[in-house]
């Protein structure tokens, strides 16, 4: 007869409770950059480079800081692999939100990091439990009830540069499953994107428009939404499977969603909260599912 050790069972159970809370952070924080995003772009006079470096520098100094309090080189720690993911991850969103509807944009981001990352998985053997599958399908079934339907038309270069952002990001996910020290590989991601953001801003430089308001978001979407909320996810990363790690970020849209309803004064309609209901329910399959051996 086996018995089992309750101080086993309830290590375990802890640290499933702290991965979870993590990555409902980590998707709130990813949820908070396109409201934050939306909001300087569409109701302020910040032009996109402008808030790309304003949300690089505020993640960098923020995580910079929080290493030295906890006396953390960040010399040496990161590459440029992940810098050059997040600069054009970053730098791409922006710009590509100038000309794309919410929805549309969020579709096709999420749409690419999803594609990118479980392809991936696939490639590198992982395999899908037929539970999850069903969840997989059902919240892409959810995403695309929600978003295509009312979707206009997109705009060609703006569509495939939040394709791009949407790449960028699968492979800053992935780069971040092989990390020892999340906190300060994603401090030094931030610090070497700011050359990168700068380089990139310089053709921009006739368009700069500065304004307060449009500051202070990107400002909070770089110290907290992006700077924080990336390290918290490169924590979480490291224990899913990639179409696991793919499938939960299909609930970053949803959430964007119902914080424009409650922040923007959106509608709420029968088809988000069926949509929401198909989308989180299958995020939850994928991630109660086992890896089969």
């Amino acid at each position: 007869m086996t018995i089992s050790n309750p101080v086993t069972k309830a290590s375990s159970s802890s640290a499933s409770a702290r991965l979870i809370a993590m990555i409902c952070f980590a998707m709130l924080a990813f949820a908070a950059n396109s409201l934050l995003c939306r909001l300087a772009l569409k109701h302020t006079d910040i032009d996109a480079a402008s808030f790309s470096v304003v949300r690089l520098a505020s993640g960098a100094l923020v995580l910079w800081l929080l290493c030295a309090l906890r006396r953390t080189s960040t010399i040496g720690k990161g590459s440029w692999q992940g810098a050059a993911a997040l600069f054009v991850y970053v730098f791409a969103f922006s710009f590509a939100y100038r000309h794309l509807e919410t929805g549309t944009g969020a579709l096709l981001l999420f749409g690419a990091v999803q594609l990118s990352m479980v392809l991936y998985g696939m490639f590198k053997g992982e395999r899908m439990h037929t539970l999850a599958v069903v969840g997989f399908v059902l919240a892409i079934a959810g995403l695309v009830s929600l978003l295509l339907p009312g979707a206009a038309a997109p705009d060609p270069v703006s569509a495939l540069t939040m394709l791009l952002s949407g790449v960028a990001w699968g492979i800053y996910s992935l780069l971040g499953k092989t990390v020892a020290d999340p906190l300060a590989t994603t401090a030094g991601n931030f610090l070497r994107s700011i050359p990168l953001v700068l380089v990139a801003s310089l053709p921009f430089l006739s368009e700069l428009r500065w304004d307060l308001l449009g500051v202070f978001y990107a400002v909070l979407s770089g110290a907290l939404a992006s700077g924080v909320g990336y390290a918290v996810w490169y924590v979480a990363v490291r224990y899913l499977a990639a179409f696991q790690a793919a499938t939960v970020q299909l609930s970053v849209p949803i959430l964007a969603s119902l914080a424009g309803i409650v922040f923007l004064g959106e509608s709420l309609s029968v088809r988000m909260v069926l949509a929401s209901a198909a989308v989180l329910g299958g995020v939850a399959l994928v991630l109660g599912s086992k890896q089969p051996g």
